[in-house]
């Protein structure tokens, strides 16, 4: 079913139970105020059958039904009895012969009990009345048809069927065409976002001025397409730079061989071929392994394990890993402030991959320094822990800030390092994957500070 249909009769079905909530209190209204005249018409018939009764010198039948002619309600089939106290009927009166109401002593007692009682007896409403101070204490019944209210009451009935049907009708007319205007604007959403596709991601769907839900829609979207824009760029470059990336090693071994087939050599000769291509085949296999932890890491969380780990114990790991990567490089660690609850220097997190990430972070620290040294802080804060890594090496210029975490970035001034340009956006996708942030503040000729912030576990808990 179409969103518009459902619009629809959604709409009409709310319209629907209003207006017939409003067409029953209008019916359930005058059939009260019916009901309640024709009660208080022959209560005062009662009465004054009563009073007649009371006086016998004044009483007569004729006054009676001139009496009754000269109501405002006329009606019909009208009957009155009056009963003494020991239930016998004492006078009778009605429209037609020999009609009368079958009163049993239960309603008798009803109306002495209550002073009035009202019930029905077929088409006919009738009240039992009583007044004890009147002589013999005579119980009146006074029954009638009220042939012109209920007539009125069931033209009233019709004209609210049609008043139901009409507007219900004209609920659905109207349902639709506000269903319209109200899709309106998706249908022009729908419309934009068909003319975007993977070569055509600079267009953007047009919002308006209004502060709705529509601009709302409109205005994520367009976020959306934003960062699938960037992830489409990103993957462009990504695979421009790994082409790049893989086939020079490649094209340098292919060289190096070639060139060593044209011609038999010495021994010696071949050797420092052999040397040359096995150092590009390690290159090779490093910027291999690089790209594949690259891809895992920008894969999907759930396939990675997290923990409960304590940071302090990553740090203490990083001495010996540094070494590992070049003997000249060296780190110092400085734990201020730590707290005693040891759970304030937990994290979620792999531990693995942190250290991975603060081991980049530290070796490039200590690669561009002139003196291959590098410190790292621990700090804890009440919800966050801060991990800053310093160096007093050359700095990177303001203009390539907000490029390093971009993969294969490399500036002007690091070419001539080793390396491949992904070890930062690897550590800076690892950091986002654990909830945190990386920053970084760099003085050129002085030094380079970077600051990475992780939630404390318990805090991660909480929300």
């Amino acid at each position: 079913m179409h969103v518009r249909i459902k619009i629809t009769l959604l709409f009409t079905l709310i319209l629907c139970v209003l207006l017939g909530l409003f067409c029953g209190c209008i019916y359930y209204f005058f059939y009260d105020i019916r009901l309640e005249n024709m009660k208080a018409h022959l209560t005062n018939q009662a009465v004054t059958t009563a009073n007649m009764l009371n006086d016998t010198a004044a009483f007569n039948p004729a006054l009676m039904k001139k009496i009754d002619s000269l109501t405002v309600i006329p009606m019909q089939d009208k009957t009155i009895q009056a009963y003494n106290s020991f239930n016998e009927r004492i006078y009778t009166d009605s429209d037609m012969p020999k009609d009368s109401l079958q009163v049993t002593a239960d309603i008798l007692n009803n109306a002495r009990t209550n002073k009035e009682y009202f019930f029905t007896d077929g088409n006919r409403e009738v009240v039992a009345w009583y007044d004890a101070g009147i002589n013999n204490h005579p119980v009146i019944i006074a029954a009638a048809f009220d042939e012109e209210g209920k007539r009125n009451l069931h033209h009233l009935k019709i004209i609210l069927l049609i008043i139901f049907a009409c507007g219900n009708l004209a609920a659905f007319t109207l349902g639709y065409m506000f269903s319209k205007i109200l899709l309106k604007p998706i249908r022009k959403i729908a419309d934009d976002v068909k003319d975007i596709s993977a070569q055509n991601l600079e267009h953007r769907i047009k919002s308006g001025n209004a502060r709705d839900e529509w601009n709302y829609l409109t205005e994520t979207l367009n976020e959306l397409l934003d960062r699938l824009q960037q992830s489409f760029e990103m993957q462009r470059r990504f695979i421009s730079s790994v082409s790049h990336e893989l086939t020079t090693p490649l094209t340098s071994v292919s060289s190096q061989l070639e060139v060593s087939l044209q011609r038999n050599r010495e021994a010696k000769e071949y050797r420092g071929i052999m040397q040359s291509v096995y150092q590009d085949v390690r290159n090779l296999a490093k910027l291999t392994q690089t790209l594949l932890e690259f891809a895992t890491v920008s894969g999907i969380k759930g396939g990675i394990e997290i923990n409960s780990i304590r940071i302090d114990e990553i740090l203490m790991q990083l001495p010996g890993e540094i070494t590992k990567v070049d003997k000249e490089y060296s780190v110092k660690l400085e734990f201020e402030r730590l707290p005693e609850n040891e759970d304030r220097l937990l994290v979620f997190g792999n531990a693995e991959l942190l250290l991975s990430a603060i081991k980049n972070v530290v070796s490039n620290s200590c690669k561009y320094s002139p003196d291959h040294h590098a410190v790292v802080k621990l700090l804890v804060q009440p919800k966050e822990i801060y991990i800053v890594i310093e160096d007093d090496g050359k700095g990177i210029a303001e203009s390539d800030l907000k490029n390093i975490f971009q993969p294969f970035y490399r500036s002007e001034d690091s070419k001539s390092t080793k390396g491949f340009g992904v070890g930062l956006p690897l550590v800076y996708r690892i950091i986002k994957l654990h909830k945190g942030q990386i920053k970084v503040n760099s003085i050129v000729n002085k030094g380079t500070t970077f600051l990475i912030q992780l939630p404390i576990a318990e805090n991660v808990r909480q929300k």
